[in-house]
């Protein structure tokens, strides 16, 4: 079992006792996007400090002028009018969250848009097409000569191509760079393990990375690297349509939201990408390094359920 048994705290009283925030309850016609935020940490790479800023490598490709939040209070700074971290304001293809005004007040962290995905959904059979057409174009890509020249296989995807779960990872290791496969070894199988205790196999959702090769030594992904990758995983979810999107790790949620924020003041809310909902929470690999962390992490997988309408196991 991935997590510690609880006694006398049932699973509700462990969510409580790790909080993630506060939440705004939806209209009925808001259904694209759940709203509330607060945060805490994951680091990507053996020996990444939690809490710490990402490497300027990490810098999402565009820079945005920070968002107001309604009533006029600007996303980037508090109620006592201490300045925090601007996170950069949506593009046309990526919409991001916005940093509260005052989060412990419970001031709303997403930039509610109107941004849907272009076009209709393609029916199950043609974006299974496209996306195989997509995996060859993967296949064959040189676009980052450092990567390409040490590369066993490209490490695309692979799931439900009709999910309403997509869990988004940042780079392969030594283990999916040799099959071709996201999340396998150690990292994979807790990653399972985390899925069935949300009632889920990984037959269910569909699982892919940030970046489709292994960067030599298992570093993180360097700037160009991730803006290489880019217009790949942007593709993945235009034709995947996930209703949630969980982003594992500081890489995958600072890529997708276009942040440099920690996932340390990412995780406990949930955030849109276009229709679909973001929630950021730990890496497998950090929690096999942390076992400490793995509460916090199933308090934000009870989360995910409270708001998907999944009913929580009692454990």
């Amino acid at each position: 079992m991935w997590l510690p048994r609880p006694n006398q705290h049932s699973t509700e009283q462990i969510a409580a006792r790790f909080p993630v925030g506060t939440t705004t309850q939806l209209r009925s016609s808001d259904s694209g996007v759940s709203q509330s935020n607060r945060a805490q940490v994951s680091p990507d790479s053996a020996g990444s400090n939690p809490d710490s800023e990402p490497p300027a490598s990490h810098k999402p490709a565009h820079s945005h002028k920070p968002a107001q939040l309604s009533g006029g209070v600007s996303s980037t700074a508090n109620t006592n009018g201490s300045p925090q971290p601007a996170i950069k304001r949506p593009t046309t293809n990526r919409p991001s969250a916005t940093r509260p005004a005052a989060r412990l007040q419970g001031v709303s962290a997403i930039q509610t848009t109107e941004h849907e995905y272009s076009g209709d959904p393609q029916p199950t059979d043609q974006r299974t097409q496209k996306l195989q057409q997509l995996a060859q174009a993967v296949e064959s890509c040189t676009l980052c000569p450092a990567l390409a020249s040490c590369r066993h296989k490209t490490v695309f995807g692979e799931g439900n191509t009709n999910p309403r779960f997509a869990f988004f990872g940042e780079v392969p290791g030594e283990e999916e760079d040799l099959s071709g496969r996201p999340f396998v070894g150690k990292a994979g199988n807790l990653l399972t393990k985390m899925l069935q205790a949300c009632t889920l196999q990984r037959d269910d959702v569909y699982i892919l990375n940030t970046v489709k090769c292994r960067p030599p030594g298992n570093r993180n992904p360097e700037g160009d690297e991730l803006s290489n990758c880019r217009s790949y995983y942007q593709q993945q979810f235009e034709m995947l349509r996930p209703e949630y999107i969980v982003c594992l790790g500081a890489v995958s949620a600072q890529e997708l939201l276009g942040t440099k924020l920690s996932v340390g003041r990412l995780r406990g809310t949930l955030h849109r990408y276009f229709a679909s909902k973001v929630l950021v929470t730990y890496h497998p690999a950090y929690l096999l390094r942390n076992p400490a962390a793995k509460k916090a992490a199933w308090a934000d997988l009870q989360y995910l359920m409270r708001d998907a309408g999944i009913q929580i196991p009692k454990r």
